[in-house]
């Protein structure tokens, strides 16, 4: 997926996610004759709860999209051929300099530090099966420590949705009793059949309301653990080829 079209369904979900607040306030609801505005705010509280949950779903959206496609984004083949390049040479702590430059990101993390464990091997004349064992202790050592960032958080869209649509649940609820304790005061029954068809109409709009915040949150947890699982299978890869390449170099004794 290019990084064009990324950003491109990235902007699309969000503009989706607020298409409620946004729509036009002449537009109508069934018969009721009331605008969309108006029905968030006859929603009382919960409406805006919900709102709450919505941006604070928009700022996590946010900050995993600039981790994952921003902070994350790495050439991983050209960055690997140009360090198996310099091992093939035995220039280690020129490869190891590259990869500090790109310590802020979890794969260059990762090659940094496993090409450090091989270098200050080679200091202390380490060759052979202990080597090896360096280079697979580093990796893993360095994997734990940055790997579980990767889809830190992801959890959060669950929660977040599904608070969403039991706040609305929860509204529809409360909207339906204060609908009926309003018919007690009321004679009239045409008054009254109004009163309860709009009281209806309003307690409803917290549940699509809900439903309208929680689909989108959904959507950009599925995104963005398919791209988090993208960057780890990326990790793993050239990962194992870089090791496997520093591995060539090792000298049985």
């Amino acid at each position: 997926m290019s990084s064009k079209f990324t950003k491109l369904l990235f902007l699309l979900v969000l503009t989706s996610l607020f298409s409620f607040l946004a729509a036009e306030e002449n537009v109508q609801v069934d018969q009721g004759g009331m605008d969309l505005v108006s029905l968030f705010e006859a929603g009382g509280m919960f409406m805006w709860i919900i709102a709450l949950v919505g941006v604070a779903i928009i700022v996590l959206g946010i900050m995993k999209f600039y981790m994952l496609s921003v902070r994350e984004h790495v050439d991983a083949r050209k960055l690997y051929l140009k360090l198996k390049g310099f091992i093939a040479k035995g220039h280690i702590a020129e490869a190891e300099k590259i990869c500090e430059n790109f310590k802020s990101k979890t794969m260059g993390f990762i090659f940094w530090m496993t090409l450090t464990a091989f270098h200050n091997g080679k200091k202390q004349n380490k060759s052979g099966k202990e080597m090896s064992q360096i280079l697979d202790n580093s990796f893993e050592e360095a994997a734990l420590q940055v790997l579980p960032k990767i889809d830190a958080g992801l959890h959060w869209f669950d929660v977040l949705g599904q608070s969403a649509t039991y706040l609305g649940l929860l509204g529809t609820i409360a909207g339906l009793i204060g609908a009926f304790n309003a018919l007690g005061a009321i004679s009239d029954p045409g008054e009254r059949q109004n009163k309860l068809t709009q009281g209806i109409a309003t307690a409803m709009g917290t549940t699509g309301f809900g439903l309208m915040i929680a689909i989108p949150a959904a959507i950009l947890k599925g995104y963005f653990q398919g791209r988090a699982e993208k960057v780890s299978n990326l990790i793993d890869e050239y990962s194992a080829k870089l090791i496997n390449q520093l591995k060539l170099t090792i000298e049985d004794k």
